[in-house]
């Protein structure tokens, strides 16, 4: 050992390693052949590699493949792993080879090496021969791919999602009696209450969790006990069965066996779908953080029908102003993952024959859509959503001067003089009460039932 550096071999020769890193000769020559972005896998992922390989070693252990004590101490070592504890160990960079097999081997180094200090030199354990028996990186990537996705998805996302909604839902009840102008193709159109508009993005968000919930289910299928081309070549028949069976219990979540090893290693599609359903998810958000942005706008030439909380100054020139800067941050989280789902669509594609070549970039946008979703689900619920109050003033000034309300004249006066008035109240920035009563156009005592705003929130006709 020289210079800070030990020397590793592998199949292609010698390699210096850094003397403290517990990965070999593979990971390294992976770190000098992808300098490309920087970027590493998080933790959910590497949480699920961990996993794998724990649950790998005791299965192998029982069915006699691996040695008792070798086994316990490569579990161990993966448990390490999967806790986080060597995460610093995980030096490789997302764009590699498309199989993840440099991530596999990274992982199968750093516990081989740490299993090999808990033999305490009794021993030395194989990174292929005992950590990886009976799998393939082929197996392997996509195997902790949906792991690591359902986990963060019931964990994180569901429960952030659930949050939220509530929150709307709140917001609904609390404005359910504050009748205000609705729009469309951002007209004003026949009233609303601000509190079905607060219910609609409830609602919205509780679709999405139900779009979420049907997509993690997908991604229990596993495709462990494939190997390296879907055959099974070289595992027991007994060891994904068990071993999945293990990993249903470390992760408290159900998984099981793939229905066909070719399909979940040559297509992605079921990673594909999951990115579908966050795209919905982010679809929506950007929708409803969009509608609160523009109904707080003002406060004194836009529509500010409701007040949004003043979290940070909005300005480093203008003094006092203050911006829906979390309405901005859900948007642009929308839109990264609106991209991210282009890029898992185009990766799915490449399932050439027996492998998609493009599954480390699937893992790495599929999970932080997943992690940003979640998180901006949060910081915009605490943040704004449950500080959101109602301009009713606001309100009943813009409504007062609606002329869609005119539309409810429909069944006494009929399409075409309602629509006169309509644009007799647009040109003279007068009421459509005003117009109708000037006009003579119902009886004084119908008038008001007429125009009663509250009741064109609901369905139904005039008796």
């Amino acid at each position: 050992m020289a210079d800070g550096y030990r020397i590793e071999k592998d199949s292609l020769g010698e390699m210096q390693v850094p003397s403290d890193a517990l990965y070999g000769a593979q990971t390294q020559r992976a770190v000098e052949n992808f300098p490309i972005s920087g970027q590493r896998f998080g933790r959910r992922f590497v949480e699920a590699l961990g996993i794998i390989k724990k649950s790998a070693a005791r299965v192998n252990a029982e069915l006699g493949h691996v040695d008792a004590g070798v086994a316990d101490v490569v579990a161990r070592a993966a448990a390490e792993v999967a806790e986080g504890r060597w995460d610093d160990q995980f030096v490789l960079d997302v764009y590699q080879t498309g199989s993840g097999t440099s991530t596999n081997m990274n992982t199968n180094e750093v516990v081989a090496h740490r299993a090999t200090q808990l033999l305490g030199g009794d021993g030395r354990v194989h990174p292929n021969d005992h950590v990886n028996f009976g799998q393939s990186s082929n197996d392997v990537i996509p195997t902790a791919i949906h792991i690591a996705a359902r986990v963060a998805m019931e964990k994180e996302l569901i429960p952030a999602l659930e949050h939220l909604r509530g929150a709307l839902s709140a917001k609904a009840a609390a404005f359910d009696g504050i009748v205000k102008s609705g729009r469309t193709h951002l007209m004003d159109a026949t009233p609303v209450r601000l509190g079905q508009e607060f219910r609609g993005y409830a609602t919205q968000v509780g679709k999405g969790v139900e779009r979420v919930r049907r997509a993690s289910e997908e991604l229990s299928e596993l495709a462990l006990g494939g190997t390296a081309t879907g055959t099974g070549i070289n595992t027991h028949v007994d060891f994904p069965s068990r071993t999945i069976e293990r990993i249903s219990e470390e992760t408290g979540l159900s998984f099981r066996e793939a229905d066909d090893h070719f399909e979940a290693q040559g297509a992605k599609d079921a990673a594909v779908n999951a990115s579908g359903a966050l795209n919905t998810v982010a679809t929506s958000l950007m929708k409803i953080a969009d509608d609160i942005r523009w109904m707080g706008s003002g406060p004194t030439s836009g529509i500010h029908e409701i007040r949004l909380p003043a979290i940070q100054p909005g300005s480093s020139i203008m003094p006092g102003k203050v911006n829906p800067v979390m309405s901005e941050a859900m948007m642009m989280v929308a839109a990264r993952v609106m991209g991210n789902h282009t890029t898992v669509t185009v990766a799915g594609s490449r399932g050439n024959f027996e492998l998609n070549v493009m599954m480390p970039v699937i893992a790495q946008a599929l999970l932080e859509s997943i992690t940003l979703l979640a998180n901006v689900s949060r910081a915009f619920t605490d943040r704004c959503v449950v500080g959101i109050e109602a301009n009713e003033a606001r309100c009943r000034e813009l409504l007062e001067l609606n002329p869609s309300i005119a539309t409810a004249l429909n069944p006494y006066i009929g399409y075409d003089k309602a629509a006169e008035v309509a644009k007799a109240s647009a040109k003279e920035h007068v009421s459509v009460r005003e117009v109708v009563l000037r006009e003579g156009l119902l009886p004084a005592d119908q008038v008001d039932t007429a125009l009663d705003v509250r009741s064109m929130t609901e369905p139904g006709l005039p008796e």
